[in-house]
């Protein structure tokens, strides 16, 4: 009981910080940043059922593969945290950001360009490629089990696309160097432990955890944070070193979700040392962020209010709104 009176106090500060600009619109705490603005496109007559059109589609595309919802989260990352919430990553070319090394497994496009191919023929010229990948990445994780929050919308399209400014940092990180991060792009430690709870779904390679379990730190041993018994699962599937042609194996970050549910056994996993990314064990190294996941192992509700919180912020990063920008034809291309 303490532990949730500490938690709420924490909780209380942090939204105290940013009361300026957020609202509550049918119960759910959202930000207000400026440019963007509830159901913006049925406001302004252009396209009043843009949110229904992409939720339809969402769905569709979510019965067939439901390994989407953590795809299009994981786009949704990667496009706010470089250059601003603008669709920047979803534009093609040879030195573009989804080809930067960091972003080498990305997926979801297809259901982007699927979504802006229907927008464009209902209401052409309308709808930007940067709303519709917040809009979708919405539906796709409500799909999973998570809340589905007001929206505000009314972002335009970026112009530029480069693979050097993608600063997306390792996994292997310590919390300090997370958070501050974090605190880089206007977030703070309750956006970055919630928001770090979407590896409830993901995914990562032997490749990246190969030394957490052969040699951390150049000590020739496993990380000693890290849950013996998983040491030796992992180590069952990921050899200390890949012979010529043999593949990058693909492991879950989270083993038990096989079905990509929105669930909270992520924080379970970091409390009993089973994290598979460094980044994610440290959690328990920060008083804050120890505390915060300690509370969203044991209260699901409470962390699925934070989310709508941490999302909406997130996706309020760096916006272009007005005349900035533009609304691309098709999202792997800027208009000519």
């Amino acid at each position: 009981m303490v532990m949730r009176r500490d938690f709420y106090a924490i909780l209380f500060v942090v939204v105290s910080l940013v009361i300026a600009t957020i609202s509550i619109v049918d119960g759910a705490v959202t930000v207000q940043p400026t440019g963007l603005r509830r159901k913006f496109y049925k406001l302004n007559g252009q396209c009043p059922d843009v949110e229904e059109y992409v939720k339809h589609q969402v769905k569709a595309h979510w019965l067939k593969d439901r390994s989407i919802a953590a795809k299009l989260l994981r786009l949704s990352y990667s496009d706010c945290f470089v250059s601003g919430c603008d669709g920047s990553i979803l534009l093609d070319g040879r030195n573009s950001e989804r080809k930067a090394r960091q972003n080498v497994a990305l997926g979801g496009f297809a259901v982007i360009d699927t979504i802006k191919s229907v927008l464009e023929q209902r209401c052409p010229g309308v709808v930007s490629c940067a709303d519709i990948l917040q809009l979708a990445t919405r539906d796709a994780v409500h799909l999973a089990g998570a809340p589905s929050y007001p929206l505000r919308t009314g972002r335009r399209d970026g112009l530029v696309s480069n693979k050097a400014a993608v600063d997306l940092p390792s996994p292997s990180i310590s919390w300090e160097a997370s958070l501050a991060y974090f605190r880089s792009k206007g977030l703070d430690v309750l956006d970055m432990t919630t928001l770090l709870g979407a590896h409830t779904m993901g995914s990562t390679r032997c490749s990246v955890i190969v030394d957490r379990l052969y040699n951390f730190n150049n000590t020739r041993r496993p990380d000693p944070n890290m849950d013996i018994s998983l040491v030796k699962d992992m180590r069952k599937i990921c050899p200390a070193r890949r012979t010529a042609g043999q593949p990058d194996k693909v492991i879950p970050l989270n083993p038990e979700n096989t079905k990509y549910k929105f669930d909270n056994n992520y924080f379970t996993r970091v409390a009993n040392k089973k994290a598979i990314l460094g980044v994610d064990q440290q959690l328990l190294f920060g008083p804050d962020t120890k505390l915060i996941s300690q509370e969203f192992a044991t209260g699901f509700e409470d962390w699925r209010k934070s989310w709508a919180l941490s999302m909406n912020r997130m996706g309020s990063i760096g916006v272009l709104t007005g005349n900035q920008g533009q609304i691309r034809k098709h999202c792997r291309f800027v208009n000519k």
